[in-house]
């Protein structure tokens, strides 16, 4: 049911020549996603973290080809919702079909005066409720927490954005790692 919900995103776009972009966020934090590494034998393996609960958001918009990012200290709210719509319609330079979930954010003041700024060129949709799943951005994060950043263990908030941003750029200048997180939302374009 929820796959046939984008594919009717799908062919809207098609016939109006837009560019689709999934879009979602999600938070860095500062302690380590811990996964199964390999040590020596009879040496287990220590992560020396500190216990700060400080965070990085980061937002990004996945076409078929690429993906865009831009990470932010604290919550994203509306107006960095807006200025990443700003940013993916420049880079990209064609009319946009952005495809996001529910989240409060994504209905601002700051992303409807956005698109009011520019008529016709972004258009949105949302994805069905609880449908992570369809949307290729989760797979991305998932990639980057499980194994970009895994075990990863930063002195600060700078590190961190640092680290993420080299792991993120490396995802990125592998074009079949993009297209693995379309197969695994199982979207096809």
């Amino acid at each position: 049911m929820e796959a046939a919900h984008v594919a009717g995103f799908k062919k809207k776009a098609a016939a109006e020549g837009r560019t689709i972009v999934f879009v979602d966020e999600s938070g860095l934090s500062e302690r380590p996603t811990v996964v199964r590494t390999w040590a020596p034998v009879g040496q287990t393996p220590q992560l020396e973290f500190s216990f700060r609960w400080n965070h990085l958001s980061v937002i990004a918009g996945v076409t078929w080809w690429n993906f865009y990012f831009r990470l932010h200290q604290g919550a994203i709210r509306g107006p960095q919702a807006a200025e990443f719509l700003g940013q993916i319609h420049r880079q990209i330079r064609r009319p946009l079909l952005v495809i996001w979930d529910g989240l409060a954010v994504h209905r601002s003041r700051k992303v409807k005066a956005f698109l009011e700024r520019h008529p016709g060129q972004v258009h949105l949709a949302q994805l069905p409720g609880y449908a992570p799943e369809l949307n290729p951005v989760e797979y991305l994060w998932g990639h980057l927490k499980q194994h970009g950043l895994a075990n990863f263990c930063p002195r600060d908030l700078g590190e961190l954005g640092a680290e993420a941003r080299r792991k993120l750029r490396r995802m990125r200048a592998k074009p079949t790692l993009v297209r693995a997180f379309w197969k695994q939302a199982d979207l096809s374009l």
